[in-house]
């Protein structure tokens, strides 16, 4: 038996097990099942670098106090159109719920509004945010720094200066499938080196720099040497990611640096342990700006135009942002989660560190050895 061997998991009995471990360090009910909700929807929508794979991290911040449970979001200036919220350092999962419902609610009332969120806990998978700004029929642009969290060299660097800063753009499609661009400015999100270094898939080539700077695949120049039943910190290994799209990729993670970290007062990346994120975010009601010119049937119109397109692959059909993770929920939900054995065997330690029984908690989701 081997880390990188796959196994598969039921998504309501891993929700269901990670409720319990986070109720266990110390979460109320609901608070724990926003987590376990949060984290299990990112692996159905294919994105398993924010997903449960987290756990571990989740609850070795638990235990530093860099992240804290039971905290609301603070609105600290406020008016019709604009708000400026800190998080307190509470869990994403709860904080980033808050921040989004007061952007749609003004936005609703008013046609538009931005919000910028501060310290808050890992925010999670962004596009999720802006899935249920589409919901609600709200287009939304959202630009996320991680504080403390330097990961990511710039263009011509040979070591970190930047976060992985993610951007998303959300436009809502009332007659047919939203467009969901969500993306880390880093060529890849450490969540994927992390999922490697469990014993996942490797880092694609390009992605990674060791610390002389040179081109790597190893997940571990971003780790270091790990003790047994160490939970991989990225800030303890010589190397760096790199952004995609060379200088282009690198001057937008600056931007978010500056948007989301400078303008919001969360703090731009640097040294230190205390990670947070800032989100720097923008909502647009279409109904505010469409005269008459018909903006849904515009889109949907436009994106079954594109997906119409000749593929150069006739087995890869032509995809809009999105449309990935709706395939990914179709097929995960249809037959189980796939994780790497090491994922799995990290997260059931986790669970056991805090009194849970481990063939308890892995009898309530495998479905497959």
């Amino acid at each position: 038996m081997t880390t990188d061997e796959e196994i598969l998991l039921s998504a309501d009995g891993m929700t269901t097990m990670i409720d319990r471990i986070f109720c266990a360090a110390g979460a109320d009910n609901q608070e724990a099942n926003a987590i376990a909700t949060n984290l299990v929807a990112a692996n159905l929508s294919g994105h398993d670098s924010h997903g449960v794979v987290r756990v571990p991290r989740y609850l070795s911040w638990v235990k530093a106090e860099t992240i804290n449970f039971g905290r609301s979001m603070e609105i600290v200036l406020d008016n019709d159109t604009f708000a400026l919220t800190d998080g307190n350092n509470g869990f994403g999962q709860m904080i980033g719920r808050e921040a989004v419902e007061l952007g749609l609610q003004k936005a609703e009332k008013h046609g538009a509004a931005i919000v910028g969120l501060r310290r808050s806990g890992h925010l999670g998978r962004i596009g999720h945010w802006a899935e249920i700004a589409c919901a609600r029929g709200i287009v939304s642009v959202h630009f996320v720094n991680v504080a403390q969290s330097m990961l990511v060299a710039p263009f011509g660097g040979a070591e970190r200066r930047i976060s992985t800063a993610p951007v998303t753009i959300g436009i809502a499609n009332p007659n047919g499938d939203d467009f969901i661009l969500d993306f880390a400015t880093s060529q890849v999100a450490e969540g994927k080196v992390l999922v490697a270094a469990r014993g996942g898939k490797p880092p694609p080539e390009g992605a990674l720099i060791d610390g002389n700077g040179g081109p790597t695949q190893d997940p571990f120049s971003l780790y270091g040497a790990l003790e047994p039943g160490e939970v991989p910190d990225p800030r303890n290994g010589p190397g760096a990611l790199l952004t995609m799209g060379g200088h282009k990729g690198s001057g937008l993670a600056l931007a978010c640096e500056l948007l989301a970290g400078a303008l919001t007062g969360s703090g731009t990346t640097g040294p230190g342990r205390a990670t947070h994120n800032g989100m720097l975010s923008i909502y647009l009601k279409p109904e505010a700006l469409d005269d008459g010119h018909g903006f849904g049937k515009a889109v949907d119109d436009y994106i079954q135009f594109v997906r119409a397109a000749r593929p150069a692959d006739l087995n890869q059909p032509v995809m809009i942002p999105g449309d990935p993770e709706r395939r990914a929920r179709e097929n995960r939900l249809k037959y189980g989660l796939p994780l790497s054995r090491g994922a799995w065997e990290s997260i059931l330690d986790a669970g056991t560190e805090w009194g849970l029984d481990r063939d308890n908690l892995s009898n309530m989701a495998l479905v497959s050895k």
